[in-house]
């Protein structure tokens, strides 16, 4: 018998839109949704920080982008920042959960393209995950300074958690992966509610009391992947089981920029890139943004795949940006 076909679920996609390079970028990501999921049931929510006394410049996205997500169906939701606003930008996506409806939500970061069937992805909604597409960023070991488990130990002691249950006992005591840590690039729960009010309740706390063991750590920009993986063990969760591949393989990419797009991604990728970003109405919008009209409409982007193998790629990131850097090929 033939197999069954994927079991499709409705939920909320969430991202954040604001003006400048995230409003081409949500764009990008809604189309490659479109194209690639023709059938999706769900919403898709684009979240936009509102002006006020934390945003030096009015935030909200032009009305030609406005107006190209709501052509595909995407809804623009409002919201209030309350706590982070423009001094830390990454915090929308803690601020704006609270906003959302409360149903089951997968959350992108704006610089993410869909390629393949959401259908295929398993998500148990009621067990939280995250992307583990990341590197040891956080936090950063001192000499004479506390090692990585005294440091995450007193994150889970400040909040009542588990810490011994959270470690990857396959890895060896003080290497990074030992610890839970995520990219938060994408994750999901079954209340955006709940799980947003914890989110930013433990995001606070770190940042305006933080444990003396953090006191040699930097917060910005990680503040938010420190927080996100208490939040996810605190419900429950961890990291994610094969099932949920598909969301750092041939699902969903999360790109970051269109020069390391180019440089490192697959074939696949760059299709459904370039793809909807020459659809017509969007190639309206979109060539307003100037690394997008180089790397795409000038086809730049091809210059900086052709200086790279990617069945050999440089091992560290920092060789590949170096690279693209002197040839001019570093447009963000």
């Amino acid at each position: 018998m033939p197999d069954p076909a994927p079991r499709r679920q409705d939920f909320t996609i969430m991202a954040i839109g604001q003006n400048g390079r995230l409003q081409y970028e949500a764009i990008l990501l809604v189309g490659s949704l479109r194209l690639t999921n023709p059938g999706f049931a769900g919403r898709v929510i684009i979240c936009e920080p509102q002006p006020g006394p934390l945003w030096k410049t009015d935030p909200r996205m032009d009305t030609p982008a406005r107006a190209a997500l709501e052509a595909m169906g995407a809804t623009i939701l409002p919201f209030e920042s309350k706590v982070f606003g423009q001094d830390y930008p990454y915090g929308n996506k803690i601020e704006a959960l609270t906003a959302l409806p409360d149903a089951p939500f997968l959350f992108l970061d704006t610089d993410t393209l869909i390629t393949g069937d959401l259908a295929g992805v398993e998500i148990d909604f009621a067990r939280p995950s995250a992307s583990m597409r990341r590197e040891g960023t956080w936090p950063q070991i001192e000499l004479y300074g506390p090692g990585y488990a005294e440091i995450w130990k007193s994150l889970y002691d400040r909040f009542g958690l588990d810490f011994a249950a959270s470690l990857d006992l396959d890895q060896p005591d003080e290497y990074w992966q030992r610890y839970l840590y995520f990219n938060a690039g994408w994750f999901f729960h079954e209340s955006p509610a709940r799980f947003g009010a914890r989110f930013l309740s433990y995001a606070r706390s770190i940042r305006d009391d933080r444990p003396p063991a953090l006191l040699l750590q930097e917060l910005n920009p990680w503040l938010d992947q420190v927080a996100l993986p208490l939040v996810i063990h605190s419900f429950g969760g961890g990291r994610p089981g094969p099932g949920l591949a598909g969301l750092d393989g041939d699902v969903t990419c999360h790109w970051r920029t269109l020069p390391l797009l180019y440089a490192r991604e697959s074939d696949r990728v760059v299709e459904v890139l370039e793809a909807v970003a020459k659809d017509p109405p969007l190639r309206r919008v979109l060539r307003d943004h100037p690394p997008i009209k180089s790397l795409v409409y000038q086809n730049q982007g091809r210059k900086a795949r052709a200086l790279f193998d990617r069945q050999n790629l440089p091992h560290r990131e920092q060789v590949i940006r170096n690279t693209l850097k002197r040839e001019g090929l570093w447009l963000r």
